[in-house]
């Protein structure tokens, strides 16, 4: 019954936020618009909201090309646009541009009018975080901010999800973009690598306050780090065991048969490593993010060193930054969009919203009026850009 309820519910605050969009602030529409087609809203009230202002769009494959060799991407091309085109970035995930949220999000974005290219960079394919991945999603929006049916002013705007939020921040201020990018928008991204990966490792926030981290992400930061740990030999073994217990995870949020049986495989891997690799993988399976963050923490600042795996430890973008990040975030804290947009502030025009709404990267929370209210304002605004 729950999910009903929250449905009924959210339906509710959606009906109420029309009036008042209708009556008083008609601007809020588009916002409104979006939030409620995210939230897969189809009949009644809520259904005509998600459909106001929504048409047909087509999806072709492409191929963008970068200094790092050629970027696998997917173009959502409105049959009659109104909005400028995105690059829009998906976070850490195996299945790259494929991911059924990720999907969604664009296909919500293009009915909406704005031309979405969904852009896969193959390191965060691999769960790997790379100073090469702004270089990526740098080159990606020079080529399309130069195709005059993609950006007929020559500007494009800049979307990234999760750890793809905060490199988006990290391109959009490179020299070579300027005047190419018209907004930047991060979705439960990061200013500061290093603090979350301290957070993750620690429990700890940059606040002060502690927060158990999500294992996924610590699982992760172990994937980028294994060499830091064991024996050149036992790295590709470990991370073969912390890939299938990472496939696992996915599997767990759609298929809960097959999630237990890579977990299990998971398992058997685990009992084929030697020592260390083998205690390692335990702390994994046994979900042991304490013992696993003990090992990783004196590795961390010297991963996270370079420049340009940072939004704060790089130029910041001249062009607007919106910023928003779901409360109670256990792999990226919502903390991160906080002191971003402080960092970001004196630099450039910047908008914050921590939302309940969210999880890491997702609208999947009961919430009330006001939430949805300031949800979809944060969202018209942004497509007005």
């Amino acid at each position: 019954m729950r999910p009903r309820t929250r449905r009924v519910t959210l339906l509710a605050v959606l009906g109420g936020l029309l009036l008042l969009a209708l009556l008083v602030v008609p601007g809020l529409l588009r916002g409104l618009s979006l939030v409620a087609r995210a939230a897969g809203m189809q009949g009644g009230a809520a259904g005509r909201i998600a459909r106001w202002g929504t048409g047909p769009f087509s999806v072709e494959d492409a191929r963008i090309p970068s200094r790092h060799g050629p970027l696998r991407a997917r173009v959502f091309r409105p049959e009659h646009p109104h909005g400028r085109t995105v690059l829009l970035t998906p976070g850490v995930h195996a299945d790259g541009i494929d991911e059924p949220r990720l999907t969604a999000f664009a296909r919500n974005l293009a009915a909406g009018g704005l031309t979405v290219i969904t852009l896969e960079l193959p390191d965060l394919l691999r769960y790997q975080l790379t100073p090469r991945e702004p270089d990526m999603i740098e080159d990606a929006a020079l080529w399309a901010s130069s195709r005059p049916e993609l950006a007929p002013d020559g500007r494009v705007g800049l979307m990234g999800i999760s750890f793809a939020g905060g490199l988006s921040v990290v391109a959009a201020g490179r020299p070579s973009l300027a005047g190419r990018v018209a907004f930047t928008f991060s979705l439960g991204g990061h200013g500061d690598l290093s603090r979350v990966l301290s957070f993750l490792c620690t429990g700890v926030q940059s606040d002060g306050q502690r927060r158990k981290p999500h294992d996924y992400g610590v699982v992760i930061l172990l994937l980028n780090m294994a060499g830091q740990l064991v024996p050149p030999e036992q790295v590709e073994p470990l991370r073969a065991g912390l890939l299938a217990f990472l496939r696992a995870s996915h599997f767990a949020m759609h298929d809960a048969q097959r999630a237990l049986e890579t977990f299990a495989e998971a398992r058997r891997m685990q009992s084929l490593l030697p020592e260390p690799a083998a205690t390692l993988m335990r702390h994994v399976n046994d979900r042991d993010v304490a013992a696993l963050g003990s090992l990783l923490l004196p590795h961390v600042k010297d991963f996270a060193a370079d420049p340009a795996l940072s939004p704060e430890r790089s130029p910041a973008p001249r062009t607007p930054v919106f910023l928003l990040h779901g409360t109670d975030d256990t792999v990226i804290p919502a903390v991160e969009s906080t002191l971003l947009a402080h960092w970001l502030a004196p630099r450039t025009r910047v908008r914050l919203l921590l939302s309940p709404l969210l999880s890491h990267a997702a609208l999947d929370r009961q919430t009330d009026l006001t939430e949805v209210w300031r949800l979809s304002a944060f969202w018209s605004a942004l497509l007005d850009e």
